[in-house]
């Protein structure tokens, strides 16, 4: 009788392989099939790691539609320019852009915020970011009184930390459940909590609610922005640890925050169709607001449309990841409805526009007004002055609202760039052509919404009372 061939992962480590995902299946394959000799070998042959890729010697030229008119923005897009070139390094790109908004973030090589990087084959997740499908939806109520629907609004939403408790939560679609269950990536009963308690809430930093009027018809308008929230987040946590694992297979070289999932594989083909998944919750998301300030309000909605400024788009075997730049070609958006939107600060109109694919712009523009100064340097810059009177001297004539009520100044007018200069750039280089602006009412956004966290409140009352018993 002959003996029974038995392998284990310190035989393929011997072979030269490195522990992976693969051994355990292959193992229990050769130790069925009593593999041994050159049969084993060929068989294990398809699991050999192809030659590692290097970085590109020179960076991949990329267009530049932004120019300086102060200190501040000079030193800026030096340092967008400067971190750009690293990323257009990385294997997989063959192109790419940036926007007047556009700002560094993160260390030197990953993409700055309102740059455009085209990769071929190639997922790179910290190329979206964490919040994906960051994304503007603007419902049309006619002539209505912007009051009513921002009074509504500001009952109905949810700015901050966290979701909606269970019996505030909005219906999830059932077939919206389904695709989450039948992803890989998205099919964990946290995930799904998480996405539930979620729906219908904005989370915090430069997230919106805005309410104004039509310059040309007159018509009372609403506006939100905001990403996939915790669901987004926590999708973007597992596809940054899945292309970690490309990465140190395929280019050791690659920046990790440049790591890349290839598409062609069974994790690019999921992470691709989760994609998809989280871009139709997060449009969901925003219709619930909208559904919901229309209900409350008694207003019918006239027109409605959408788009996102943060996601990730397929044409052909190129991926366009385009970090907080807005579509303009209409291949990027499967579902277009209407024009796209461009808001720049709370006391400026959200900009109505339309556009097409031009040589400088691969068919993309700005998605703000984006800042010169980190949230620090601008609170900093703010420092001999209250907050209050800051507060009063930007936002005089609207009614802006906080949601947690404490002011957040890094939110302000001031701290992000002159938006007469983005509007002048966008002219200039070709990025869309405004055709309706949306004149400021008021807005709702999270405020500070950290300082009075129920953590917060319950640190300070435990800090009280032990100050009050050593007292005693």
């Amino acid at each position: 009788m002959k003996e029974e061939i038995k392998i284990n992962g310190n035989t393929l480590i011997n072979l030269g392989f490195a522990p992976d995902s693969w051994f355990r299946a292959a193992i229990a394959h050769v130790n069925e099939n009593q593999l041994e000799g050159e049969a084993m070998l060929q068989y294990l042959e398809q699991f050999k790691s192809g030659p590692v890729i290097d970085l590109h010697e020179n960076a991949v030229p990329f267009k530049l539609n932004i120019k300086g008119d102060n200190e501040h923005e000079e030193k800026n897009i030096a340092s967008v320019i400067a971190t750009m070139n690293e990323v257009m390094r990385t294997p997989t790109v063959v192109g790419g852009a940036l926007m007047p908004d556009a700002c560094p973030t993160g260390p030197v090589g990953t993409i700055p915020v309102v740059g455009v990087v085209v990769a071929k084959n190639a997922i790179h997740p910290g190329m979206h970011s964490a919040d994906i499908c960051c994304s503007v939806m603007l419902s049309d109520f006619g002539k209505v009184e912007p009051k009513l629907i921002l009074d509504a609004a500001h009952s109905i939403t949810h700015f901050g930390g966290g979701g909606r408790e269970r019996d505030q939560q909005f219906r999830f679609p059932a077939d919206l459940l389904a695709s989450f269950e039948g992803n890989e990536f998205l099919n964990s009963k946290e995930m799904i909590q998480i996405a539930r308690a979620h729906l219908g809430t904005q989370g915090d930093g430069n997230h919106f609610l805005f309410v104004g009027v039509s310059k040309k018809t007159g018509n009372t308008m609403m506006i939100t922005h905001h990403g996939s929230r915790g669901v987004g987040a926590k999708l973007f946590t597992q596809a940054m640890a899945t292309a970690e694992k490309f990465r140190k297979k395929l280019s050791p070289a690659t920046l990790s925050q440049n790591a890349w999932i290839p598409f062609d594989t069974a994790e690019g083909q999921e992470y691709w169709k989760a994609l998809q998944i989280i871009r139709t919750w997060t449009k969901q998301n925003h219709i619930c607001i909208h559904n919901a300030a229309s209900a409350k309000a008694g207003a019918m909605v006239e027109n409605r449309f959408w788009n996102e400024h943060n996601f990730v788009f397929k044409v052909g075997d190129l991926f366009y990841h385009a970090k907080g730049a807005t579509p303009l070609n209409e291949k990027f958006m499967p579902d277009i409805t209407g024009p796209r939107l461009i808001p720049l600060n709370m006391a400026e109109p959200v900009l109505i526009v339309e556009g097409a694919s031009t040589e400088n712009n691969l068919g993309f523009a700005p998605h703000g007004a984006g800042r010169n100064l980190s949230r620090g340097q601008h609170r900093k810059s703010k420092s001999e002055q209250t907050v209050e009177a800051v507060f009063y001297k930007e936002t005089n004539g609207l009614d802006v609202r906080f949601f947690s009520n404490e002011i957040d100044i890094t939110e302000l007018p001031s701290a992000y760039k002159n938006a007469a200069s983005v509007r002048s750039q966008m002219d200039e280089f070709g990025l869309g052509t405004v055709i309706d602006e949306v004149l400021p009412y008021g807005c709702i956004m999270a405020g500070n919404w950290e300082k009075n966290a129920p953590w917060k409140v319950k640190a300070r009352k435990k800090r009280a009372e032990r100050e009050n018993a050593n007292k005693k």
